[in-house]
């Protein structure tokens, strides 16, 4: 069976849900500076408004499953566009802080959704020999979209309100897959699985643009006749090794998360203006940088995936992130800039009604001091702020009143060049590894090793797994960096990414070649319980053709 132009198309347009959800992700990084001053928000009011899309995305994860399981895949990629769309109508509006965290729930539910059901969905329709590419055309999508928020970040920088405009854009795109999606078919798998046999066969003949897919409806009817009776308890049962391949799927998606990517997504505009990117504009051109690395690292991935295999590229990723994690935290070390501090010092009253003790006039020099605050004015961390004069007069006040200042940006000046371009180049090698790994490959993996007919509830426990994990540290980045540091941040990501590396080579199986049924039937062997699962690629050629030869002769005799 081919890979037919109208099963790209459907993969394709299926696949502009990762397009919309790598644009919301992205987004937040550049609206976020200017919300951040017009709002006046804290570090803390700034977190939870990043974090507001990962609590929607989380309950959407823990419901989305049973609702791609009765209702369908399609149905569920219509209604999550649906709701973007909506949720992007109610941002526009408004001016409120309580008004974009209600948007961006909706939205966070938008994504969840579509984010499980078009890895199902593009997985069910795809050929065996080609599945591996469809579904990595998610991500490519997802990482095409964070560099596209990440241009509409550096578009709009210094536009009055730009950041509606942001979100504004994905309204047309969002309403335009809806209704293209109610013109595509079903997954053929779901409909075996509600008994509608007849039509699985013409939709797999259309698209395989074939006259006769009776083969294929033979083996995935054979496939689906025991698991259609999975209830959502035998995942954490030892029933054909689901609650084996449920430790592996959540063990791997925990990987995906502490890592640190998610939060370098969230955060790389205020990152990068830490390490000395200092205007909006410079921070958000560095982070367009960092969207065209993701995308340029997640072509080959895509393409090469189904010839080399998800397992090499996870170790591969996992490798050279650690690696550049190390090298980041220890250019970070010799970077002295208080890192919350950029968030605070959004609007210029915050900037100097930091806490006492950071900075304290010893020397009596007030003219030395007035000096060093004037240097410190040209670091131009507070480009919002159109009121130079205030500005001004909020230093002399604070130096006359004896307050302190934020000493580690005074300290500090400006940041060597060497040492500001090496942290991004840095970030810029971590992010390619990630996209490479992790980011494609992790979600390609868990929508192969699950049974099609627990599959969606399988992976909606994967990704509420995923929310969940990626809200608290989301939630708590800014806090725990200026508690130790953004260097041991780094260096805790990547001995992260060294244990994710052990489990990869022990634990997860390399898949190429085989079809979901071919997948399911070598996992289900209880001899997966006491062996490694990476041993199904050793034994893939030898033993599954045979079995999958022997139910299909059961099933037409």
């Amino acid at each position: 069976s081919g890979c037919g132009t109208f099963t790209f198309l459907s993969s394709a347009i299926a696949a502009v849900s990762g397009l919309l959800m790598g644009y919301e992700l992205g987004l937040i990084s550049g609206a976020l500076l200017q919300m951040s001053s017009i709002l006046a928000l804290s570090c803390k009011e700034q977190e939870v408004i990043v974090s507001s899309l990962l609590f929607g995305a989380l309950f959407a994860s823990l419901t989305g499953g049973f609702l791609i399981d009765r209702f369908g895949r399609r149905l569920a990629i219509i209604i999550a566009s649906s709701l973007l769309v909506l949720g992007s109508l109610i941002l526009l509006p408004y001016e409120s802080y309580e008004i974009l965290i209600v948007g961006r729930i909706a939205i966070g539910i938008s994504i969840s959704l579509s984010s499980i059901a078009t890895c199902v969905y593009i997985a069910e329709i795809a050929p065996q020999h080609r599945r591996g590419l469809l579904v990595s055309l998610n991500e490519l999508m997802i990482v095409i979209g964070i560099l596209f928020a990440y241009i509409s970040n550096y578009a709009f920088a210094s536009v009055s309100h730009g950041w509606k405009y942001m979100f504004g854009l994905v309204i047309p795109l969002g309403a335009l897959q809806a209704i293209a999606m109610y013109f595509l078919p079903p997954s053929p798998r779901f409909l075996v699985m509600k008994n509608n046999d007849e039509a699985a066969r013409r939709v797999l003949e259309r698209l395989r643009e074939t006259s006769d897919a009776t083969e294929e409806l033979t083996v995935i009817k054979s496939s689906l006749k025991d698991e259609h009776q999975y209830s959502f308890l035998d995942l954490f049962r030892s029933k054909n090794n689901m609650r084996a391949r449920m430790l592996v799927g959540l063990t791997l998606v925990f990987f995906v998360q502490t890592t640190g990517q998610p939060n370098i997504l969230f955060y790389a505009s205020t990152v990068l203006k830490s390490v000395g990117f200092q205007s909006n504009e410079a921070a958000s051109l560095a982070s367009t940088g960092v969207g065209v690395v993701k995308v340029v690292s997640t072509v080959p991935a895509t393409f090469f995936v189904d010839r080399v295999g998800s397992k090499t590229f996870l170790c591969i990723g996992s490798s050279v992130m650690a690696v550049s994690l190390v090298t980041m935290g220890l250019v970070n070390r010799n970077i002295h800039v208080n890192f919350t501090k950029v968030c605070r010092s959004q609007y210029p009253e915050d900037f100097f009604l930091q806490r006492p003790g950071n900075f304290t006039v010893t020397d009596g020099s007030l003219k030395d001091l007035s000096a060093s605050m004037a240097s410190t004015e040209r670091l131009s961390f507070d480009v919002q702020s159109p009121d130079v004069a205030r500005t001004g007069e909020l230093n002399r006040t604070a130096l006359a009143g004896g307050k302190s200042a934020t000493g580690s940006l005074m300290e500090s000046g400006e940041v060597p060049v060497v040492l500001k371009w090496l942290s991004l180049a840095s970030l810029l090698v971590y992010v390619a590894a990630f996209s490479i790994g992790l980011g494609p490959m992790s979600w390609l993996v868990l929508s192969e090793i699950f049974p099609g007919g627990i599959r969606g509830r399988a992976m909606a426990l994967t990704s509420s797994m995923n929310w969940g994990i990626n809200l608290l540290i989301s939630l708590t980045f800014l806090t725990v960096t200026e508690l130790i540091g953004l260097s041991w941040v780094c260096f805790i990501y990547a001995i992260m990414s060294l244990a994710s590396l052990a489990f990869v080579i022990v634990f997860i199986p390399e898949t190429k070649g085989c079809s979901l049924e071919q997948i399911s039937m070598e996992l289900a062997k209880q001899k997966y319980v006491r062996t490694p699962l990476c041993g199904v690629s050793q034994r893939r050629e030898k033993l599954v053709p045979v079995e999958l030869a022997k139910r299909e002769k059961e099933q037409l005799y």
